[in-house]
């Protein structure tokens, strides 16, 4: 129900949760520089993000280029309205977490966060 609110929220605001995640790494990942890593940070295989590059440059938002020392490699860059995507995403997601943790103590969501991360940690060791 968190996942499909969210998904509505970014869906209001033009945006996609595949859009804010490679928005979100661009602009925060400064250790990316490549297809590849971006790949890996956002979590998918790169067969799929280069569905999803390939419709966000379609949009404006990013570019691509390849690296010189090694052609196979693209490198993937915000343009100014990728930027500006990214600013306007970000409230919403600013928003949508506020409204989330609307009623909870900052003690709660430690704990929720402990608790999550034990779930985490659970799965990881099977």
């Amino acid at each position: 129900m968190v996942s499909r609110a969210f998904d509505e929220a970014l869906a209001a605001g033009g945006g996609s949760m595949p859009l804010w995640l490679v928005l979100l790494n661009l602009k925060t990942g400064a250790t990316l520089a490549n297809q590849r890593e971006l790949a890996q940070a956002v979590g998918i295989r790169e067969a799929t993000l280069t569905h999803h590059l390939n419709a966000i440059e379609g949009q404006g938002l990013i570019t691509r280029r390849r690296d010189p020392a090694n052609r196979r490699v693209q490198t993937v860059e915000l343009t100014p309205a990728g930027e500006e995507a990214f600013l306007r995403l970000r409230t919403i997601v600013v928003d949508f977490d506020r409204r989330l943790r609307d009623g909870f103590t900052d003690q709660e969501i430690a704990g929720l966060e402990r608790q999550l991360d034990r779930l985490v940690n659970n799965v990881a060791g099977a």
